[in-house]
């Protein structure tokens, strides 16, 4: 005889991403090749467009290119320059705008 008060719990299934069949990745996520400007700095490889921010970011932080007193201002050294198309200094928010021209489909 069941305990009265009780109700048996029932488990939900949760699916992973994984398990969902979906193929495609997101804007971050999708698989992007860098022109040879940007190959110098982030690897000529196909990688994701986060890969390739993160590498950049790498980047700009060993070789100390954010300006000292406005740490959101990039300045690009002789690497950099054709990628921001000559531009001495950028925003940050800028500079995604110039790098997203160099990763390709």
């Amino acid at each position: 005889m069941p305990i009265r008060g009780k109700k048996e719990s029932k488990q939900r299934v949760i699916k992973s991403p994984q398990t969902s069949g979906r193929t495609t990745r997101g804007a971050i996520g999708g698989v992007v090749t860098p022109t040879p400007e940007l190959a110098h700095i982030v690897g000529s490889k196909p990688l994701s467009r986060g890969e390739a921010m993160r590498k950049l970011w790498e980047y700009i932080r060993k070789h100390d290119l954010q300006d000292p007193k406005n740490r959101r201002v990039i300045r690009a050294d002789a690497n950099l320059l054709p990628i921001f198309e000559g531009n001495e200094k950028l925003s940050m928010f800028e500079m995604t705008a110039y790098v997203s021209k160099h990763l390709l489909k």
